[in-house]
């Protein structure tokens, strides 16, 4: 129970960095619109976040090993409080930006260091339930984020007395912003409860304290053999020399080096932030409107959270690589099935479905594009800024689509869930699961950094190009891309993946560094 319990606490850092992540999905209209964004400027609001968190996870695992994982935490928590605080009261891009940059620093902390230190306090046999904790929490934080920002702009649209006294409807993407403090709070609270990892204990030679935490959470007659077993690869790593980037390349790490890099590079390039991070645009552009496209994404924070906790419960049964087969196919399936949705989209614009449209927009301008069929986003969105101007299709295009798109919206409604359904019961939990697995006790802490850099580099290239891919190669095709880097990643994870089910951190060491 102690050792459930702390796991749970630690895990909560997850909580914050999804929500932090994510509530940005419901603030980027607004702010786009606030600070006349381009496109780019409007991906790198949302990526900047990202981008320090890719330096974050570079620092965090040798920062961990030398003053210890749970003081990582709490300085975490310190940021992602600031981050949420300073965000919301922004007065300008340039200081939204920075806020956010100041949160990714607690993401990536926090993202590297929790799956960690569970890893580290969790019996083999349920370790990947343990570790899968920090995933559940992340899916839980994405969905609160959904759910909040749902609820603010259905307020911010009410005249009650409580919604004008806090001004939601003029400083809606603020409190969505700001929101996150709370949690952030209490995370902070809590750490304090929470012990150091005794794996970091041994590490720094303070041998009661490690014995005392370890006869809590496995009881007192497993002590001295979990400690010995700890002990004796923590000695065998000190014969080797200091871990570093040379040592990561060396030819006994090979095969858990290039199977760590190949699955967190398919987590991110296959597009799961593209649809966490930017969900409302993405629905908006089905022509359902803002109101339903928030609703929608509600649904993709439920699913997301459904299929993390049937991985959970799958994870130490049916073993690591079959989650990843199956969920990586669906990857690729939907992927897939979103590219015929948008590819089969038609555009259509009649003086009928554009007479009840806002008063800013000339329908003078618009008359020569009535009664045109377009088959492609680009051409249609291209025409449409042609003939009003950027800053009005801008700040219209939902509804300008929502008059004009003809197709099965059902269908990508299928498609999104099917993918967030996929990557929740593979991608998602287990990446983490087998990076806390793969790598030796000596060069863990770097091996997850490193990892983690690169897989968080992939993160911040695909949201900061997905508005502009939007515009310029259209839902189709990005959805295309994303389905054809699914699928060489699949064909790698059947082939070559390593199972790390039911093994302790011991036996996996010497086993898979021997592999040349």
């Amino acid at each position: 129970m102690y050792t459930y319990s702390t796991a749970l606490i630690v895990a909560l850092g997850g909580f914050l960095m999804g929500f932090d992540a994510s509530v940005i999905s419901g603030a980027v209209g607004f702010v786009e619109t606030q600070f006349q964004l381009s496109k780019l400027e409007l991906g790198w609001a949302v990526s900047c976040l990202t981008l320090t968190s890719t330096v974050a996870m570079a620092l965090a695992g040798p920062l961990s090993d030398k003053i210890g994982r749970k003081k990582v935490l709490v300085y975490s928590a310190i940021l992602y409080f600031c981050t949420a605080t300073c965000a919301a009261l922004a007065p300008s891009f340039i200081v939204l930006v920075i806020a956010r940059m100041i949160g990714g620093f607690g993401v990536g902390a926090s993202l590297i260091i929790a799956p960690m230190y569970i890893a580290e306090i969790a019996p083999s046999e349920i370790r990947g339930k343990l570790v899968s904790l920090n995933q559940l929490n992340i899916v839980l934080g994405i969905s609160a984020a959904f759910f909040t920002n749902y609820m603010i702009l259905k307020y911010s649209q009410s005249n009650t007395g409580w919604t004008q006294f806090l001004h939601l409807k003029e400083y809606n993407w603020r409190w969505m912003l700001g929101i996150q403090a709370l949690p952030a709070l209490t995370y902070f609270i809590l750490l304090f409860i929470v012990p150091e990892s005794p794996r970091w204990l041994i590490m720094h030679n303070q041998l009661a304290k490690a014995k005392e935490i370890l006869s809590k959470m496995n009881g007192k007659d497993k002590v001295n053999e979990i400690v010995n077993s700890m002990k004796n690869t923590l000695n065998s790593g000190e014969k080797k020399e200091k871990a570093s980037i040379k040592e990561l390349l060396n030819p006994t790490l090979k095969l858990v080096l290039i199977a760590g890099l190949v699955v967190a590079i398919t987590q991110q390039i296959t597009g799961i932030n593209s649809v966490f991070y930017y969900a409302p645009m993405i629905f908006a552009q089905t022509g359902i409107g803002t109101n339903a496209a928030f609703s929608q994404a509600i649904m993709v924070g439920i699913i997301n959270l459904i299929f993390t906790i049937v991985a959970m419960l799958l994870i130490d049964r049916l073993g690591r690589k079959p989650l990843l087969i199956i969920g990586v196919s669906g990857v690729v399936i939907t992927m897939f099935l979103l590219t015929y949705a948008f590819g089969t989209a038609t555009y259509t614009l009649t003086a009928e479905k554009t007479k009840n449209l806002s008063s800013e927009i000339d329908q003078n301008k618009l008359s020569p594009l009535f009664d045109k069929v377009y088959n492609s986003d680009v051409d249609f969105n291209k025409a449409i800024s042609n003939a009003l101007g950027a800053e009005i299709v801008k700040k219209y295009n939902n509804v300008i689509v929502s008059s004009a798109i003809k197709m099965n919206s059902v269908l990508v409604l299928i498609g999104i869930l099917g993918f967030v359904a996929s990557f929740a019961i593979s991608l998602g939990p287990v990446m983490w699961v087998l990076l806390s697995e793969l790598f030796p006790n000596h060069v863990r802490g770097l091996a997850i950094s490193f990892v983690g850099f690169i897989n968080s580099a992939v993160s911040f290239t695909v949201q900061l190009v997905f508005p502009w891919e939007l515009v310029k190669l259209g839902n189709s095709t990005t959805f295309f891309i994303y389905g054809v880097f699914g699928l060489i990643g699949l064909v790698y994870i059947i082939i070559k993946l390593p199972e790390t089910k039911g093994k302790t951190l011991e036996e996996l060491e010497l086993q898979l560094v021997r592999v040349h």
